[in-house]
């Protein structure tokens, strides 16, 4: 079997190919390095330096290589971003999708993986979130990976592309032997912006309200360990190999933790206390946001392994160590 990962210098793409290569699964890796580290892609992985919006090199690419399934991760991702500059987010994520999805059908590939989010829910009505929950958008990010989630269901109606779209909630963590980890530039996420700040590199941290109507005041997210997304990605290949049927998957813990528990369970894996201040609430930012993953364990066999300790206990120990 030969996986076109899609994205694969990315955060969570890269930890799927050292995955696939721990299966010994044939795996070739197409990025632009806009975004993600060439040093993040194993040494024994196939790369191909592309980008997604070059609908002829992909149309070049695909046959030489063989593709059985892709798996897409390749996307812009930061919501402010997204807000500031709606333009590049649906050209990027949209656009090169679709030149990607049609390359596939061109090509006779029959399966495909897509990296989706929770936030295609919005501000959701219910707690915790099922698959069947309304989506509704509230920033120009998830729309675009909502907009994606309906091309594949028009192209599987048209075309008999099936595909599992998978919906995460809060990725985290690292590689347990540190090769991989989390590195954006500018860095959005809560857990790798504590950390600096337990390494010194950051003052202090921001936590965006504490009046929310939560058990300490602070935002609830639900958070994934890296390794336990990839695994459900391999899974989801494994599901079209076995059933041939599209589908959509929360991936979550189903478990929450608010900002302050974030940064407790920090303090005490790195033994240093940290500096926090409360600010404004950001607009947009729901209470709590966590998955149903009952479908997930059921129809796919996927059970996440990693708790919230875990996940800041092999973060810190990459941070420690960055080569990149």
């Amino acid at each position: 079997m030969n996986i076109l990962v899609i994205g694969g210098a990315g955060y969570i793409g890269s930890h799927f190919v050292k995955l696939l290569l721990q299966q010994n699964i044939n795996v070739v890796v197409l990025d632009n390095l806009s975004r993600g580290h060439k040093e993040a892609v194993p040494k024994f992985a196939n790369f191909i330096n592309a980008d997604i919006l070059d609908y002829q090199k992909l149309l070049e690419v695909f046959p030489q290589i063989k593709v059985d399934a892709i798996v897409h991760f390749a996307a812009f991702a930061y919501v402010g971003e997204s807000v500031e500059n709606p333009s590049i987010y649906y050209t990027n994520n949209v656009v090169g999708s679709l030149n990607l999805i049609k390359a596939a059908v061109e090509n006779k590939i029959k399966k495909f993986v897509f990296s989706s989010t929770c936030s295609v829910y919005g501000n959701p009505d219910n707690i915790p979130i099922l698959e069947t929950e309304s989506t509704k958008p509230i920033n120009p990010y998830a729309e675009t990976k909502l907009t994606i989630e309906h091309i594949l269901r028009d192209f599987d109606t048209a075309y008999n592309l099936k595909y599992v779209a998978l919906r995460y909630f809060n990725a985290a963590g690292a590689s347990f032997d540190s090769s991989i980890g989390e590195s954006h530039n500018p860095e959005p996420h809560l857990i790798p912006l504590v950390l600096k700040t337990a390494m010194g590199e950051r003052e202090k941290i921001f936590v965006f309200g504490d009046d929310y109507n939560t058990p300490d005041g602070t935002c609830i997210r639900d958070y994934i360990h890296v390794n336990d997304l990839a695994d459900a990605h391999l899974k989801a290949i494994e599901y079209l190999n076995r059933i041939k049927k599209s589908d959509v998957f929360n991936l979550g813990t189903g478990i929450g933790n608010s900002v302050k528990e974030v940064i407790q369970v920090s303090e005490k894996v790195t033994n240093c206390k940290m500096n926090f201040e409360v600010v404004s609430r950001r607009a947009g930012d729901p209470a709590i946001l966590v998955a149903d993953n009952t479908k997930a364990k059921k129809v796919l066999g996927w059970k996440p392994q990693y708790d919230l300790n875990d996940i800041i206990d092999s973060a810190y120990k990459w941070h420690k160590d960055q080569k990149f």
